[in-house]
């Protein structure tokens, strides 16, 4: 019976390969870069900004869409649980955590199906609880492991948002 609502963080993608995170966005003013990405393949600091600027604008615009007239949920002393469905540098989460983190709740729990090994592990430093539930190594990709991982559209996200409030 836990109230249900949506938290937003977008990834930077690596241009012409953006399923390879070289960061993530979440509001109101979250960056994280993951400096091994950007020296492995070289980005420079304008490719960053516009990514990021890019990146920004649609997290700000899925935010108002999902959250239309309803208030952001109260974080402070409450128990946060993230959910993603999967985790391969996790830096969407680590964007997500420090937002979070930030509205001073009582504990924050990252949970996610599957994750790769090292991605888990290093939110361990971030999150006060991690569960992964599978970490195969090798990992390849989170859509490698589900039979079906097609992209919920903002239809969906809206109805299951809708039907969340009803129940609350």
């Amino acid at each position: 019976d836990a109230p249900l609502d949506v938290f937003l963080a977008r990834k930077l993608g690596v241009p012409g390969h953006e399923e390879l995170a070289f960061g993530a966005v979440a509001l109101p003013d979250v960056r994280v870069i993951n400096d091994d990405v950007v020296q492995q393949v070289q980005l420079l600091p304008e490719v960053i900004e516009e990514v990021a600027a890019r990146e920004r604008a649609l997290l700000e615009a899925h935010h108002a869409l999902y959250r239309a007239a309803r208030p952001p949920p109260e974080l402070r002393e409450r128990i946060a649980i993230l959910v993603d469905d999967g985790l391969a540098t996790g830096a969407t989460m680590r964007a997500a955590v420090q937002a979070v983190r930030a509205q001073q709740p009582l504990l924050i729990m990252v949970a996610v199906p599957v994750g790769a090994p090292t991605a888990c592990a290093a939110l361990h430093n971030e999150a006060d609880r991690v569960i992964c539930a599978a970490m195969p190594d090798p990992f390849r990709a989170v859509g490698w492991w589900y039979e079906d991982f097609h992209q919920t559209d903002d239809a969906e996200v809206q109805r299951i948002l809708h039907a969340a409030m009803q129940r609350a």
